[in-house]
């Protein structure tokens, strides 16, 4: 849901928008395809979609060199916390080190001084809840293997802005709904 929505606004804004898809057996842009102008043809206007995974750094640097963004906002993961106890590794795989290999295609394309990165977290970073309201100074203490792999991606991108001066930022998202949601 929440990648339909930024990738609206950022239309409507101006930018020219270009998003990963992993490869699947069906044609899943359901939430997306109002953003096309002919979706039966896939002709996209200022869309682009690039066929790509988290989990393959190859694909994501030759993407990040042909399109060589000024912005990039990470809203991939596998964000299931029941099911990331079954898929712990691959949870890992997508949500922490899928992290690490788009900031780390930034730095290989020669980008860090130019790109902007958006990492979206998860306020299972808190999971265990130790006072509420949780704010930015709330001890983490994720209680599940997407908890853990989102706290992650949170401080490899502390440490890729303090360590290359990257402007990377973490925006700690909280459960939220609406018509798109998956």
């Amino acid at each position: 849901q929440d990648g339909s929505y930024l990738a609206e606004f950022l239309l409507e804004k101006g930018y020219e928008v270009h998003g990963i898809v992993r490869r699947s057996s069906s044609f899943n842009t359901g939430r997306i395809e109002h953003l096309y102008k002919n979706p039966q043809a896939h002709i996209e206007g200022n869309m682009k979609l690039h066929y790509g995974d988290l989990t393959d750094s190859t694909c994501l640097v030759k993407i990040i060199n042909e399109v060589k963004p000024s912005e990039i906002y990470n809203l991939g993961a596998q964000s299931h916390v029941k099911i990331s106890f079954d898929l712990a590794e691959y949870t890992a795989d997508v949500d922490g080190v899928g992290t690490l290999r788009l900031l780390d295609a930034i730095k290989t394309c020669g980008l860090i001084n130019s790109v902007k990165f958006y990492q979206a977290s998860t306020s299972e970073l808190f999971g265990k809840v130790q006072e509420i309201p949780q704010k930015e100074t709330t001890p983490f203490y994720p209680r599940s293997p997407y908890g853990a792999a989102k706290l992650y991606a949170y401080w490899i991108v502390v440490n890729f802005r303090e360590a290359y001066n990257l402007f990377a930022v973490n925006g700690i998202l909280f459960n939220h709904e609406s018509p798109r949601r998956g």
